[in-house]
Formats: structure tokens, sequence, C-alpha cells
């Protein structure tokens, strides 16, 4: 019996990275999952973002634990298709229990040169994104009568200023704010709420051009190497990650670099 055995989870931008890793270690402990992210390049972001073959594998790796998932293609953005994964998810798998709110972007830019719909794009899919979330979600875990879950998706930016990153931190410190109200309306339903905040993880997101540039700004092109040596003084926690794994087990699965944002 794993800790979160016949329960169900709705996690947003499941197609990689921490989404994936999300999917996959709750599937590993007895979960079953409801799983959305995009299938197109969202505009104003500097790397690829995920794809429907993300999504696909992302759907093997949690049948691969033996456990039922639910995916399709839904943009944070858009409240209707939201709704229409969480309930089509809840039709076929019977209830839910968790909502991890995870999708986000990053495109660092100086706050008086980004164009409007830079800034706009990034509150949009990282604070408007999760209250969409929430709004589609919830109320199924309400109607359970069960209690639950809500975990969202913030970062170390909410708490700790970098430039170029003002549209960025301002959706990621929102965040906290928000879970602080809804924590409270949702306290008398048993259903938590939390943020979480993470640092430099091992995605996409984090590894390219872009954010190689905004950790050293002091040199015309860094690499890869000259990022990490200057992470290391963001966090703790040991920098570089572990490398990529072969091994389908859900610490491989957060440190692979070709398929994992």
């Amino acid at each position: 019996m794993g800790r979160v055995e016949g329960k169900v989870a709705f996690i947003t931008g499941a197609a990689r990275g921490q989404g994936r890793s999300h999917a996959v270690v709750l599937a590993r402990e007895g979960a079953d999952i409801i799983a959305a992210d995009i299938s197109h390049q969202v505009e104003t972001i500097p790397y690829p973002t995920a794809t429907a073959d993300d999504l696909a594998e992302t759907v093997d790796l949690v049948e691969s634990f033996g456990r039922r998932i639910v995916a399709a293609e839904a943009d944070v953005r858009d409240l209707d298709a939201l709704r229409e994964v969480v309930d089509r998810g809840v039709a076929e798998l019977g209830r839910l229990d968790i909502v991890l709110a995870n999708a986000g972007v990053s495109s660092p830019s100086s706050t008086l040169d980004m164009t409007e719909e830079t800034w706009t794009t990034t509150i949009d899919i990282n604070l408007t994104g999760v209250w969409k979330t929430v709004k589609a979600a919830v109320p199924h875990v309400i109607r359970s009568g069960r209690g639950g879950s809500v975990v969202i998706t913030s970062s170390l930016a909410a708490m700790k200023a970098s430039e170029h990153t003002a549209h960025y931190s301002a959706s990621k410190a929102g965040l906290v704010g928000f879970m602080r109200v809804i924590a409270k309306e949702l306290a008398p339903q048993r259903i938590r709420v939390n943020t979480i905040h993470p640092t430099t993880v091992y995605t996409d997101m984090i590894l390219n051009d872009s954010i190689y540039r905004l950790f050293r700004p002091e040199l015309e092109a860094p690499t890869r190497a000259d990022f990490e040596s200057a992470a290391l003084g963001s966090t703790r926690y040991p920098w570089p990650p572990l490398r990529r794994s072969t091994s389908p087990t859900p610490s491989s699965i957060s440190c692979r670099t070709k398929d994992v944002t």
C-alpha cells in the first residue's frame, strides 16, 4: 500500500519536469492521475514548451506503475478546457483528492524593456492559471466530503529578488497571498492548501540560454557550466543534481534533460 493508495490527483504542467515527476511519484505511491498540459509553443517563452509527445511519455510512465491516467491538452489560461479535463478525469476515475497547480513559465526580461505581452503571458499562466486550476478542480474535492490537498508551485523568486524577473517574481509572490486566502476558505472542508518554493530545478525551463544570461550577466555567451557555478550560491542543496539516468524511477525522471522541463 502506497501513501496515496486509491486516491486521484490532478496535475497541470504534467507533460515534463516537476509536473511529470509529481505524476510518477504519486503513481508509484498508489494514486491515479489526471494530467493536463499544452502541446503548442507558448508565445514570448524563450525555450521549447511542452509537446503532445511529452505528455504521452508521462502517460507511459504512470501506466508502468500499474496506475490509471486520464491525460489531455489544456492551457491553464483556458478555464473551459481545464474543466473539461477534470470533469472527464473524475468521471473515469471516480474521485479527486489532490490538486497540483504546477504549470508555469519563465521569460527573463528587464522590467522597463519587457513587452506588455511578455508580462501578461507570465501573469496569466503563473498566477491566473492557478486560480483557474483551483476553480475547475477543487469543487470536485469539496463534493467528495473526504477532504484533500491543494499544492501550488510557487518559487524561491517569491522571497528572493533577482533582476529581470519582475513579472515572474510578482506572479510567484501572488501565489502566496492566494494560497493564504484559499487555505482559510477551504479549511472547513478539511482541504489543506500549501505553496512550495523550488529553486534552480534541473529542467528545460532552467537549462536554457535566457537563464544562463540571467545568472551570469557579466558574460557575453555564458554556458551551462558558467550557470551551474553561479547556481551554487542560490541553494544549500547540491547543484547540479544527479545526471541523466536510464532507470525509470522518480528521482531520475526529474533529472532527465532531454524530455523534462
